[in-house]
């Protein structure tokens, strides 16, 4: 245990610049018997006096002497952390873990982490992909400082804050007989219902909220097959092997190059918002503060 103080130190340099405790608690903004006492305290923890009084004034001796560059370069140290933090980490290498669940870590993270870079290229961020179970249980073990998840989280002791919106959109390739027959009339729940579903693990942000939106419309959803990846679902789908209900996010470069369609349904479109998750109550560091107003600066003009 550190028994010695940046304040004691600070009052010490003080009394040695100034040549006494008078003088010393007008610089340090205390009265001189508080300034005295602090003094005293150090020289009992040092176990060794460090001035001799010269008539009023006084003057350090060869302790003091001794004591005194290891003071001073201990405040510069101080100070220059001080002022590092106090410019939102600039100057200071910092490095800071975020988690994100799989199509934000992948999709939407490296823009992100492009921009920040460039505004604060002293903070480094260690990133790791897992669906919203293992970022939610990242963040609550403290093995990350922020997480970015997909779906909700139900860990107690961790607070959620909606960041922006995805929308989520049934796709199918081009040549499947769904995607031919939508091209005629929106799918109604009946074709839903018979369709070779392809879907992530349980435990996925997604596959959460397409449980939710569709299981209350559909009644059931078959599931053809799991994966544990959003990016191979859809390329399963692209290459006919069952339809899906994917982010946008995702699944835009796919439409746009044809390998994909979107499904024309009777059914409401599916939004959710992807969100922040921080441990409850839990304080942001001026780099952590600084990554979080980059991710909401990128989320702006995003549909709200």
């Amino acid at each position: 245990m550190l028994h010695l103080s940046l304040r004691q130190i600070e009052i010490f340099n003080a009394v040695a610049q100034s040549g006494s405790t008078v003088a010393a608690a007008q610089v340090v903004a205390l009265s001189q018997s508080a300034t005295s006492a602090a003094l005293q305290q150090l020289e009992q923890c040092l176990g060794a006096p460090l001035f001799e009084r010269v008539g009023r004034g006084l003057v350090l001796n060869d302790a003091g002497r001794a004591l005194l560059p290891q003071a001073l370069a201990l405040l510069e140290q101080a100070r220059a952390i001080e002022q590092a933090f106090g410019a939102q980490g600039a100057g200071l290498s910092v490095r800071l873990r975020v988690a994100a669940s799989t199509t934000i870590g992948s999709y939407v993270l490296p823009h992100v982490l492009a921009a920040f870079a460039r505004s604060h290229p002293q903070v480094s961020v260690d990133l790791q992909i897992g669906n919203t179970r293992e970022v939610a249980q990242a963040v609550q073990a403290l093995d990350a400082d922020l997480g970015l998840i997909e779906g909700a989280s139900h860990w107690q002791g961790l607070q959620v804050r909606p960041w922006r919106r995805d929308e989520l959109v049934i796709v199918a390739a081009p040549h499947d007989p769904l995607a031919q027959a939508a091209r005629a009339r929106p799918l109604g729940p009946a074709a839903l219902r018979g369709a070779r579903w392809l879907l992530r693990e349980q435990g996925s942000g997604t596959r959460e909220m397409v449980e939710h939106a569709l299981l209350p419309r559909l009644h059931q959803l078959p599931s053809a097959a799991t994966l544990g990846s959003s990016e191979a679902i859809a390329r399963c789908v692209a290459q006919g092997l069952g339809i899906s209900c994917l982010s946008r996010v995702l699944v835009q470069p796919l439409l746009d190059a044809g390998e994909l369609v979107l499904l024309p349904t009777l059914l409401p479109r599916i939004w959710r918002h992807f969100s922040l998750l921080q441990r409850m109550g839990q304080q942001h560091s001026p780099a952590l503060a600084a990554f979080v107003q980059v991710c909401q600066t990128h989320a702006q003009g995003e549909p709200a």
